[in-house]
């Protein structure tokens, strides 16, 4: 190692040399001035955080809420809203939507007739949000006060004072703590929540982050008679789920997983894009969520470039060349018909969590991945258990991996979640310890009869509005 021992009296003996030596000083100068720059960008450099998953927690709503298929078509029926063109149009959606008979429905759904109270609303909400962030708490025993940073995302609900200030008032988390409140931004919100998390840990050191995933279905049931907005009512159900976060390296070896990439990809400057999916009144007046004809083509377009991302950042050296290879073929060869080269991204994850939308969004995912089955497992149970829980998904997707103990040490988990804008979330994690049996698991009581065969389903009946 060489010692620099320079002081001004040198540097004017320097400067004074003769002339002829004054080239030679410049230099020197330089390279000396360009040392001193490079001690000083690596002394005031700091080095990445590494982002810990210490542990998280789905909420699982009481056997009372527990709604199965005919019960769902006897309430609708009762209601007396709707025709019963209608009722069998619902009810053909509800028989291919992939759901089992054991899914949770909000407590107004029981009621003869519908009509819900921001009190209806807000119950719902604490009972998932208190739900999970209690259990959350119980299995990592972090104290409030230690929690630096908490992000809530939940898409049509928006209360005030905000969901993050209730979970501030309820568990008494300290004056400083940083809040953000995610609010319209779909069933990918989630995973983005997280890239986020990600983004704050690297400016704010030794902190833990509480995410908290979740949907309200209270108030958002339609009653109209349009069949493009009827999906809400077929495939959404109670759920949610709160994370954990750290960049405490003292919390390595007791976290679950470490966070290796946070992939987004966001198309809503597309005017296509941005109305495929829409929250709007129909003639009646009556509120839905309005599923255009652009969505299949605007979902491709968003995915697309995201699998691209996430292809180059994880898939072994021998499938990227393969991909380059046909694509250079393409070029060379453009009147001959080549069939597009698909990764085999299984080489590269263990465990594919893709968001589980419904039955002909998994179906389309499997085919174009190339996934098994077996690949395809948590997602196809996550929807017949569970239903589709918005941003909360992809987490009792991984409980059912981690219920299943095929989490091991090592082992590369890919998640992945899409919704309204357009937007698309990809989030990689490495195993850091082979999971153990946990009691607070939503699937621990019923695991060992999953997974179930499912029936070769029909198509599914979607009716979908003209492109704006």
């Amino acid at each position: 190692m060489f010692i620099i021992n320079f002081n001004m009296k040198d540097l004017i003996e320097l400067l004074t040399l003769p002339i002829l030596n004054f080239n030679a000083n410049i230099m020197f100068l330089v390279v000396l001035l360009t040392c001193l720059l490079l001690l000083c960008f690596l002394m005031t450099k700091k080095a990445s955080c590494k982002v810990y998953l210490v542990d998280f927690a789905c909420y699982k709503p009481p056997t009372s809420q527990k709604c199965s298929k005919e019960l769902a078509m006897k309430q609708a029926v009762q209601s007396e809203y709707f025709s019963e063109e209608t009722l069998d149009f619902m009810k053909k959606t509800l028989e291919r939507s992939g759901l089992g008979d054991s899914t949770y429905l909000a407590e107004i759904y029981f009621r003869k007739i519908y009509d819900p109270s921001m009190k209806d609303a807000r119950k719902e909400i604490e009972m998932t949000v208190f739900g999970s962030v209690d259990m959350l708490l119980a299995k990592t025993g972090v104290r409030c006060e230690d929690i630096g940073i908490l992000i809530v995302n939940c898409c049509i609900y928006n209360p005030q004072p905000s969901l993050s200030s209730m979970i501030v008032n309820r568990y008494k988390f300290k004056d400083n703590v940083i809040t953000y409140n995610l609010v319209g931004m779909g069933c990918s919100a989630g995973l983005l929540a997280i890239g986020l998390a990600k983004q704050l840990l690297q400016v704010h050191c030794n902190s833990y982050v509480m995410v908290v995933s979740t949907e309200s279905i209270t108030e958002n049931g339609y009653m109209g008679k349009e069949r493009s907005k009827f999906l809400i009512n077929c495939l959404f159900r109670v759920g949610g789920a709160a994370i954990l976060l750290s960049n405490r390296p003292s919390d390595h070896k007791s976290s679950k997983y470490e966070l290796f990439h946070t992939i987004h990809t966001n198309t809503s400057a597309s005017d296509r894009s941005y109305n495929c999916i829409l929250r709007e009144e129909d003639n009646d007046g009556m509120v839905g969520i309005t599923i255009n004809k652009d969505l299949i083509a605007t979902a491709i377009a968003t995915i697309k470039p995201n699998l691209a991302t996430v292809g180059y950042l994880i898939l072994p050296m021998n499938e990227k060349l393969a991909y380059i290879a046909t694509v250079i073929a393409k070029k060379l060869f453009p009147r001959k018909k080549m069939r597009p080269y698909i990764p085999n991204y299984s080489t590269a994850v263990d465990h594919f969590l893709p968001h589980v939308g419904g039955k002909p969004v998994l179906d389309d995912l499997q085919k174009t991945l190339g996934f098994s089955d077996k690949d395809m497992e948590p997602s196809r149970m996550t929807l017949y258990r569970y239903g589709n829980t918005s941003s909360s998904s992809i987490w009792y997707e991984l409980a059912y991996v981690e219920a299943k103990h095929r989490v091991k040490k090592g082992n590369k988990v890919w998640q992945i979640a899409f919704g309204s804008g357009f937007k698309c979330n990809s989030v990689i994690w490495r195993a850091i310890k082979t999971v153990d049996h946990d009691p607070s698991n939503p699937w621990t009581d019923e695991i060992t009869e999953f997974p179930v065969i499912l029936e070769d389903l029909e198509p599914f009946p979607v009716f979908f509005e003209p492109s704006k």
